[in-house]
């Protein structure tokens, strides 16, 4: 069986941080995943997608130290789902992403890009996305 997460977004705020009483950091990240489409009055719309990523351990010291609101990042991780209840005793569940990687998709240092006049974070993100595997000779199109 299979539970893998793939998301290329932008980071909505800084990486919230905490440490348990084990002293195991903890990383709350908000992605934001953008779709666009031609509505049936022919005008473009775009749809954003907010998503809750954790981080664990030295993934979330790295989070810490690397990302901060508006990064570029690609982050690759499984699907979970968590019952809770809240303050007033209610039952709430959430949707997160447990990230098992993140790799930051921008350059850390601003003089890269007036090296390279004309880079876009477009270009950024496509020059470094991770290439899908070559189908073996004869694979069809079936995802299993």
């Amino acid at each position: 069986m299979i539970n893998k997460v793939m998301l290329i977004g932008y980071l909505g705020r800084d990486p919230e941080i905490r440490r348990l009483e084990s002293g195991a950091a903890v990383a709350k990240l908000s992605v934001a995943t953008s779709e666009g489409y031609k509505d049936k009055n022919d005008q473009w719309q775009n749809n954003t997608e907010w998503h809750d990523v954790i981080c664990w351990r030295n993934l979330a010291e790295r989070a810490e130290r690397d990302l901060k609101k508006g990064s570029l990042v690609y982050v690759e991780g499984k699907l979970t789902h968590r019952k809770w209840q809240d303050k007033e005793g209610n039952d709430r569940y959430t949707t997160e992403v447990v990230a098992h990687t993140f790799r930051l998709m921008e350059k850390r240092d601003s003089s890269t890009y007036t090296e390279n006049a004309g880079t876009t974070q477009e270009s950024v993100a496509k020059a470094t996305t991770p290439a899908a595997p070559a189908a073996a000779e004869g694979d069809d199109d079936l995802p299993f």
